[in-house]
């Protein structure tokens, strides 16, 4: 490939985008009680729900450092240009280290070509970008053609998040004990989406699982009317019967040309929750 394409572990890649093209991931550490691991590495899901069960804790994720950035940049030919897609820099210090790690690298090796993308996403929006990025390569974009592209559409994706237990959220402190048993009782879901800075919001608290998720499709309609030539990604945590059957719904309902799915990895799965749900697609211009 005339363009090398990576990403870290804040993305959540299905199998048939990775066949299809070479992405390097550079994996997020995750800090359990018993020691750090590396998200997908040396941590893969089934490793990730043992621990979450034995533990009774979810891990405190940290981004990869300069460094880590600078060993895996190098590891590319130096005529080959890089495009790094990193998780939001609302979410996470994973973009200003792999920025970092450029600037390290070209003191070295100046002539040498690196773009680090803020994607103002996570999970399956980073995935969309990735195929998105695949396509204008293959199309023939040239390196310079493809960043100013995928800046623009890192402007103008929508992620959507739905959960179905707030119990992650308890576990790993970000929600009140109380405030947690309070919303378990009521049987309150919460429906989230990627702000424009990068930063994640709730938008909505519904009471019940069918009411949460048909709100969760009925938002799609207001983001986009015009779904016929775009591509919805989705993401499920660790439940992937409720994700088919939500997605064929929205399918049923939008008419999108095509779309990726796959599971949510460890980091993402540390928020999200069992059950959790997370779309992506490109609103209207």
């Amino acid at each position: 490939m005339s363009i090398q394409l990576m990403t870290d572990s804040g993305a959540d890649i299905p199998k048939q985008l990775r066949d299809a093209i070479d992405i390097k991931v550079i994996p997020l550490y995750l800090n359990f009680s018993d020691g750090e691991y590396k998200s997908g590495v040396t941590l893969d899901l089934e490793g990730f729900y043992q621990k979450v069960k034995e533990l009774k804790e979810v891990p405190r994720s940290a981004a990869p450092s300069p460094s880590d950035f600078y060993a895996e940049y190098k590891k590319i030919d130096p005529n080959v240009p890089i495009l790094m897609l990193s998780i939001s820099k609302g979410l996470s210090s994973t973009y200003d280290n792999a920025v970092a790690g450029k600037n390290l690298i070209l003191e070295e090796e100046p002539n040498r070509k690196i773009e680090v993308i803020n994607t103002k996403t996570a999970s399956s929006g980073i995935t969309l970008l990735l195929q998105e990025a695949k396509d204008k390569i293959d199309a023939g974009y040239t390196f310079e053609q493809l960043i100013n592209h995928m800046k623009e559409c890192a402007e103008h994706i929508t992620t959507l998040f739905v959960l179905k237990t707030l119990d992650n959220l308890v576990l790993g402190g970000r929600l009140d004990k109380v405030k947690g048993k309070i919303a378990k009782t009521l049987n309150i879901k919460l429906l989230m989406r990627g702000s424009a800075e990068g930063t994640i919001e709730v938008t909505e608290k519904v009471r019940g699982d069918k009411k949460s998720i048909r709100r969760f499709i009925e938002q799609i309609g207001e983001y986009t009317k015009n779904v016929e030539d775009k591509v919805i990604a989705m993401t499920h945590c660790n439940d992937e019967h409720r994700a088919k059957k939500v997605l064929a719904d929205i399918r049923s309902k939008y008419a999108f040309k095509d779309a990726l799915l796959t599971e949510t990895g460890p980091l993402i799965s540390t928020y999200g929750g069992e059950g959790a749900l997370v779309i992506a697609f490109f609103k209207d211009r």
